[in-house]
Order: C-alpha cells, then sequence, then structure tokens
C-alpha cells in the first residue's frame, strides 16, 4: 500500500470534508423529533408485548391462582 504524506492526507481530508452536504437546523430538529418519537412506540410496544408474554408464562405456570 503507498503512504501518503501527512500533508497530502490533510488536503484529502479537506476536500472530502466540503463534498459533505451538512443538514440544517431544521432537518436536525425534525430528525431529533422523530427519533424520541419513534423511542416511544417502540418502548409502549414493547412494555405491552412484555405484560402478554407475563400473563402467558404466568397462566402456563399456574403461578398466583
Amino acid at each position: 500500500m503507498a503512504r501518503t504524506s501527512p500533508f497530502k492526507f490533510l488536503q484529502e481530508v479537506r476536500t472530502e470534508v466540503n463534498k459533505v452536504t451538512w443538514p440544517s437546523r431544521r432537518e436536525t430538529m425534525i430528525t431529533t423529533v422523530m427519533v424520541f418519537v419513534m423511542v416511544a412506540i417502540a418502548s409502549i410496544f414493547f412494555m405491552l408485548a412484555d405484560q402478554v408474554i407475563r400473563v402467558f408464562v404466568t397462566f402456563v405456570l399456574g403461578i398466583g391462582s
């Protein structure tokens, strides 16, 4: 593998960083809110699934009756 000088490497990094399309503040906020909403939905889903499994296992094992 060919070796590059640190100076050339930094130039290439700077060139690539300039090509990046950075999100706007609005896009970042919308995406952040979407992540929080999806986390809330997933946590509710898993809480309900856990309760259903708990009731099923309790019924099958006959615990509590």
